[in-house]
């Protein structure tokens, strides 16, 4: 495998249940690092909604390895942003078998 081209700035990002002084509880994304990756669409679609419509592209975002259990490792259900860009996390594998990268599988929404 040829070292991916790492020249993306992603803020690693987890949902933490926050009280929201009514009893309950609101999520709030919190930063858990700074990676560097190389992102590469995968597939797009569009779709209408009742007053909007939807754009989703999946990407295919290379960062470097990680052991599991890191807390530098992505996962599912986890997000990256990028400025006013988020890229939701759907799963991670190693990207070559010496687990020197990580390749994470993310999905990107906006509304038009």
């Amino acid at each position: 495998m040829n070292a991916p081209r790492l020249n993306r700035r992603l803020t690693l990002e987890e949902a933490v249940r926050a009280p929201d002084g009514a009893g309950g509880y609101s999520l709030v994304w919190t930063a858990r690092g700074i990676l560097w990756a190389a992102i590469d669409p995968v597939t797009g679609r569009e779709r209408a909604g009742e007053s909007v419509t939807v754009s989703q592209v999946s990407y295919r975002i290379t960062v470097r390895g990680a052991p599991e259990g890191a807390p530098s490792r992505p996962r599912p259900e986890q997000r990256f942003s990028e400025g006013g860009r988020i890229y939701l996390i759907t799963a991670v594998t190693e990207a070559d078998d010496s687990g020197r990268y990580l390749t994470c599988y993310a999905t990107e929404e906006v509304l038009s």
